[in-house]
């Protein structure tokens, strides 16, 4: 689960570390009253939305303006005009795709005045599987740009768990900054919270960028984002509650209700599945045979007829989908009980595309015998090859 960049700031700033004052717009006559709460003579006018990349992004809209969605104002009648061009507009970064993202919120903060940008990151790294932190004196770019153009620029490092944090490590994170005097000082104690606000709130990814050194020598995080674990969020009401459900994809949205694992994709053929391996291997079958798959949808081991009439509705309320593949392996669940939670599914969602039904397993003779005596319009497939030639047929005719 993501949060935006100003609830982000709260919780850094709840671990005693430096980040700008600033205030959350909603509305745009808020603007003005939020903006004249600060300093100034510089505010900074932030769009809010789960991407990256917005300061370069571009609105759809022209009453948006030619700026992107992080503006400098130098008064707060311009800060209050930013916020009305930006809430409610559709900003397209690098990230969101074509269709971009609505700015719903706005956040407004203090500006710095800054000497140097650096790049600060703490992540879950898979291959090691500990906490890991990434550093490079390359802030204000995309991390991704520097990896592949400057990698001896970045520096990278694992935590043992057995030992956890020192400052030695804070340390070695100063030195590759380029960091010196009390600078370093401010460093240590800065990746000490990062690693125990990491810890301590289950976060798959903290990422500052940048992290910068003002003209007086002190340090300040100016942006950060944040990912959390979501099987971790039982334990943590406060983060769970930071979530903004209209950032997030509606399928996937209802999906996740149901305990059901749904990434929207680009194509026409909608895929319903119980394992995620079964899943990657129906989207590599149905791409090997022509066709671009819609979905990844992971029914899980237990695959009941309710979850597989839920699973139809989501698949179904993608207009692109022209067909659907449901590859289902009957272990612990027989394929009798899966063919009639398909068929009980289909009657209820009135399906009116073509449906490819594959199982495997116990019971898998009793559930093929099922849906071909249906009298409903699902195809059953011997095997899986046979069921991705037959729905690729069928969709492209």
């Amino acid at each position: 689960m993501n949060i935006h960049e100003y609830q982000a700031k709260a919780l850094l700033r709840s671990y005693g570390v430096p980040v700008s004052d600033g205030r959350v717009v909603m509305r745009a006559e808020e603007a003005k009253t939020a903006a004249g709460e600060l300093d100034g003579p510089l505010w900074v006018v932030k769009s809010q939305i789960h991407a990256g990349g917005r300061g370069k992004g571009k609105f759809k809209e022209p009453e948006a303006g030619e700026k992107g969605g992080v503006r400098l104002a130098r008064s707060v009648e311009e800060a209050s005009e930013f916020a009305r061009q930006m809430l409610g507009r559709t900003l397209v970064t690098i990230q969101t795709g074509p269709a971009g993202k609505v700015v719903n919120r706005i956040y407004i903060e203090d500006g710095s005045d800054i000497e140097r940008e650096l790049y600060l990151a703490v992540l879950i790294d898979r291959s090691t599987s500990r906490i890991s932190f990434v550093a490079s004196t390359e802030g204000g770019m995309s991390i991704e740009d520097v990896a592949h153009e400057t990698p001896e620029k970045i520096l990278t490092f694992d935590i043992d768990p057995a030992t956890g944090l020192s400052d030695f490590h804070g340390r070695r994170v100063a030195f590759a900054l380029g960091l010196e005097g009390g600078q370093v000082k401010q460093c240590v104690q800065i990746v000490k919270k990062l690693y125990q606000l990491f810890v301590d709130k289950d976060m798959e990814m903290l990422e500052i960028n940048p992290l910068v050194v003002l003209k007086d020598g002190n340090l300040k995080l100016l942006d950060a984002k944040m990912g959390f674990d979501s099987n971790a969020l039982y334990r943590h009401a406060d983060i769970a509650a930071l979530r903004d459900e209209t950032e997030e994809d509606p399928k996937e949205l209802a999906a996740s209700k149901f305990d059901l694992n749904y990434i929207a994709l680009e194509g026409e053929i909608g895929c319903m599945v119980n394992g995620a391996g079964l899943a990657m291997a129906t989207m590599d079958i149905i791409k090997l045979y022509g066709a671009e798959p819609a979905n990844f949808l992971d029914v899980g081991g237990g695959a009941t007829k309710e979850k597989v009439t839920e699973a139809f509705k989501i698949i179904t309320s993608d207009p692109n989908v022209k067909g659907i593949l449901v590859n289902i392996f009957g272990g612990i669940m027989r394929c009798d009980i899966i063919a009639e939670g398909v068929l009980t599914a289909v009657k209820e969602v009135g399906l009116k595309v073509p449906l490819v039904v594959r199982l495997e397993g116990t019971n898998v003779d009793l559930g093929k015998k099922i849906i071909n005596e249906s009298g409903l319009n699902v195809i059953a497939a011997d095997n899986l090859s046979d069921a991705a030639q037959k729905i690729v047929k069928a969709v492209k005719g």
